[in-house]
C-alpha cells in the first residue's frame, strides 16, 4: 500500500485524499489452516449434508483469524504504538523479565498487557522504529494468558527494540490457553520500522509491553488497542486515565 503522507496544502495543512475500505487478506502463515478447513469441509460433506454449514463456518472463522488488514501508523520519536489488538487489561510497574535485564537494565518498568481473544487480529508490530537488539524464546506452559503469572509461566517470546535515538521498548509474545505456536517474522539484527509486522500467536493470546522511564502510558484499562495504530505510550506527557461506561 503506497504511503498516505501527502505534501502540504494551503496554510500547512495536509492535503486529503479518500481512503477506501477493502477486504483483509489472510496471512500467509495463515493459508495452509484455511485449506485444510475447507478440505474437511469438502470430505465431511461427502459423508452428510448436515456437516457442511458448520464446516463452512469453521472454514470463515479460520481465514477471519489469520486475517490481515492493512494499518496506518502515526509517526514521532516520542510515540510507542501498540504490537497487538485486543483488550487493555493490565498498567503496572513490574521488575524487568530476568531474560531482557542485559538490554533494559534492572530497574522496575511500566507494562502494558494487552489481551488478544480468539476474534482479534493476531499479528503483531513493532512499538517503534530501530533495531531488534534482542529475540529471546522461551518455551512454557499454556495457562490463561489474562493471568499476570502467565508472562513468567507461559510459553513466550521477548523482543527489544532500540530507537533511532538510542531509547529501548521491550515486549513479549505469551501464549495462552488455546494457542500452541509463536510465530516470528524477525529476528536480532533486523532493522524494523514502526507497526511493521514482526509475529504472530495462534489461537489466543497476550502481548507484554515494557515502556522506558519517561514514557507514559496513553491507553487505559479497559481500553482497545489496535496493532500499528493506537498510541499506547508517549514521552513528556503524564499517563491517561479512562472512565468506563
Amino acid at each position: 500500500m503506497p504511503s498516505l503522507d501527502k505534501p502540504e496544502g494551503p496554510g500547512g495543512l495536509p492535503v486529503t485524499t479518500t481512503v477506501k475500505w477493502r477486504f483483509p487478506a489472510v496471512h500467509p502463515e495463515g493459508q495452509k489452516f484455511v485449506a485444510i478447513a475447507f478440505g474437511l469441509t469438502l470430505l465431511l460433506t461427502i459423508v452428510s449434508n448436515i456437516f457442511f454449514w458448520p464446516m463452512l463456518g469453521l472454514t470463515v472463522w479460520v481465514a477471519a483469524f489469520f486475517r490481515d488488514p492493512i494499518r496506518t501508523t502515526p509517526r514521532g520519536d516520542d510515540l510507542v504504538v501498540a504490537p497487538a489488538d485486543g483488550l487493555v487489561t493490565m498498567i503496572e510497574r513490574v521488575p524487568v523479565p530476568r531474560e531482557l535485564t542485559g538490554e533494559l537494565g534492572t530497574e522496575p518498568m511500566v507494562r502494558v498487557s494487552i489481551f488478544m481473544s480468539v476474534f482479534d487480529v493476531h499479528i503483531n508490530r513493532a512499538p517503534i522504529a530501530g533495531t531488534i537488539k534482542q529475540v529471546v524464546y522461551i518455551s512454557g506452559k499454556f495457562l490463561n494468558a489474562d493471568l499476570d503469572k502467565a508472562s513468567e509461566d507461559n510459553e513466550r517470546q521477548h523482543f527489544v527494540v532500540e530507537g533511532h535515538d538510542g531509547r529501548r521498548v521491550g515486549f513479549t509474545q505469551i501464549a495462552g490457553l488455546v494457542a500452541r505456536r509463536i510465530v516470528g517474522f524477525a529476528k536480532a539484527g533486523d532493522i524494523v520500522a514502526v507497526g511493521q509486522r514482526v509475529g504472530l500467536i495462534r489461537f489466543g493470546s497476550r502481548v507484554d509491553v515494557y515502556l522506558p522511564e519517561g514514557c507514559a502510558p496513553q491507553v487505559a484499562l479497559g481500553q482497545r488497542s489496535v496493532a500499528g495504530e493506537t498510541v499506547i505510550g508517549r514521552y513528556g506527557l503524564p499517563a491517561v486515565t479512562g472512565t468506563a461506561q
